[in-house]
Order: C-alpha cells, then structure tokens, then sequence
C-alpha cells in the first residue's frame, strides 16, 4: 500500500519540478482554465502598468498542483520584472527575510509559496514592508538595541498557501488581491493533457487525453506526472499513440480508478464505510487506523474527497455520503451507533 500511496503524493519531487517547469505556460493566454481570475490579473497588469507602478499584493490560495507558482512567474514576465522565490517554512528568522527584501529592485516581485507557515517574528516585519515599503531592522541586543528604518523600492508580494485558515488576519488584510485557485474541469484538464503532450512529444487522441483528464483530480500538476506514466507503459507496449485503451490500462495497472481515487483514497473510503458505518469518525481516529499523518489526510486526501461528494466534516467528525456507500458497495445500516445513543466513542474531528 506505501508504494501506490506515492502515485498521487503532491509533494513534487525533483523530477516533478523539473517536469513541471518545462511545462509551465509562459503567458496569460496560454494558461488553461481559472478564466475570471486570468480577466482580474489581466486588467490589474495593465493598469499598474499605465500608470508606471508595481502591481498590487497578490494572495493566491487553494490546493496543492493547481498553478499558483505558475502565475506568480506568469505576472513577473507579464510585468517584466525579475522574481524572487523563497518559501515560508526556509525563513525562519526575521534576518532571513529582510536580507531578501534590501536586495530587491524597484516592481520586483517576491514570491513566498507556503506563506502561511513563516515564523510570527518574521511574518511582523512583512506589515510594514507591505504597507509603506518600509523594514524596520533591530540592531544590536537589550537596552542598547537600536530600531533602523530602511527604505524599500516599491514592490509586489505574491503569497501562496494550500491552507488560507492558518494566515493571520493582520497578514491576510495587507493583500491587496485574494483569488482562491480552484480544481479544473474534465474538459479544462483534457486541453492541459494535449497541451503537455505535444510539448514531451507524445501522441495521443481525444479518449486518451480525456481518460487521464477524468483520473487527475482536477489537477494539472497530477495529470503531467500521470501522462508521464502513461508514456511509459505506451512505449513499453510499443503503442505509437496513447489510446483511451492504453490510458486506461495504464493507469488501472497505476491503481487510480475511473474517478481519480489512488490505493489510500479507496483505503480512506472503505475503513469509514464498513468499519465505522460512514461515521462520524474524528480526524485522529482514521489518522491511527491508517496510520498516517492528521494534516496528511486532512491536506492530500480529504479536499478532493470533499469536493467529489464522498466525504463531509461535520462538528462530530468525518462522515461518508451515499455516493461513498454506493461506491463502496454497501448499503448503510439503519444501526445508531454509540454516540448517537449517548455514549461515547468519537475524538474531536
């Protein structure tokens, strides 16, 4: 189960990054899907330009692989100005930080991926630096610690984080743009597998596009690792083009079915259908009957089984729904269980 549980796992590696910035669009008009948002971004670009000024603060939130990283380089290009990538967890003191913002040049842009886990030290420096373009450095220890104030050339923060709850309000008011990036479509995705496609050099018709477009979640960053797998298995077999059939045998050989479920999703389902009669089941509970992380199955698995209609929160926990005992194949009991008799038997969800 470990091995096929990586298929899906949104933690890029190397090979995924290097994948991905090979496939990354370079412009607006080749970006697929998020239509209103690319219209926002593209009026607020031109106007800052027209008016000689750097673009406003950008926060970009929402699952993981579905091409914050992307925009923010999209805009620096657009604007044409040089970006500057860090990541929150990597500053970890405020030094960290300021050392990165006295290095910039005037319409910069700073992009901060995971900007929701920077140290609370670090993140207060960002309020000034924001709003007046202003770093206030503290030099020296005690009560002969002085506070240096130093200028900053106008710039553009692009923040982005998969979990918009964690950002501290003070953090989250100073943007002056929030665009929440959503999952795309079966027919959004469809374009981005072609797009992908032509650019490894790989043949495919519109049922083998769509047959993976179905299986990636919405996501494109799961669908370029797929295709890329798919490839795989198509040379193996010595398929010239990739088929709805090839795509299909590929990644049901992947362990992804025709819903984009992987081995821990169908996992995740099944011990909430038949062993905890579709719940409700605390977050900690499944976490130990898994054996996997809380924020694992809270950030990777459960979004998209949301999203899906397989699962729901509630305040008692993490129930199924009638698609998930359909798709499991069973028929929910009619049983109360024991917290619904008054009994105890669920940890906080």
């Amino acid at each position: 189960m470990k091995e096929k549980k990586k298929i899906l796992n949104p933690v890029p590696t190397q090979e995924d990054r290097e994948l991905d910035t090979h496939l990354r669009p370079r412009t607006l008009e080749e970006f697929i899907g998020q239509e209103k948002l690319k219209l926002q971004l593209k009026i607020a670009m031109e106007a800052a330009k027209k008016r000689d000024e750097p673009l406003d603060h950008i926060l970009f939130f929402g699952p993981p692989g579905l091409g914050k990283t992307t925009l923010a380089h999209i805009i620096a290009r657009e604007m044409g100005v040089n970006i500057v990538i860090t990541t929150g967890p990597i500053l970890e003191r405020p030094v960290d930080l300021s050392a990165i913002l006295t290095r910039l040049q005037e319409k910069d842009v700073l992009f901060i991926d995971e900007i929701h886990r920077l140290n609370p030290q670090t993140e207060e420096i960002l309020y000034s630096a924001m709003e007046d373009y202003k770093l206030d450095i503290l030099i020296g220890k005690g009560p002969s610690a002085k506070s240096l104030r130093v200028d900053l050339p106008p710039y553009t923060l692009i923040g982005a984080s998969t979990r918009i709850g964690l950002l501290s309000a003070p953090l989250r008011a100073r943007f002056g743009m929030n665009f929440r990036i959503g999952y795309y479509s079966p027919e959004e995705m469809e374009k981005i597998v072609k797009r992908s496609a032509r650019i490894l050099g790989v043949k495919i018709d519109d049922e083998g596009a769509m047959e993976i477009a179905r299986r990636s979640r919405g996501t494109p960053r799961v669908a370029n690792r797929l295709l890329r797998r798919v490839r795989d298995y198509a040379q193996v077999k010595k398929c010239e083009i990739i088929t709805g059939e090839i795509a299909k045998e590929a990644l049901e050989l992947l362990g992804i079915d025709e819903e984009g479920l992987d081995e821990m999703d169908k996992c995740l389902l099944n011990l909430l259908v038949k062993e905890f009669d579709g719940g409700p089941v605390g977050l900690k509970t499944l976490a130990v009957a898994l054996g996997e992380e809380e924020d694992t199955i809270e950030e990777v698995y459960e979004p998209y089984l949301i999203q899906q209609g397989f699962l729901k929160r509630t305040p008692r926990g993490r129930m199924a729904t009638p698609r998930a005992f359909e798709y499991a194949g069973v028929k929910k009991s009619t049983q109360p269980l024991l917290w619904e008799k008054g009994g105890e038997g669920n940890d906080k969800g």
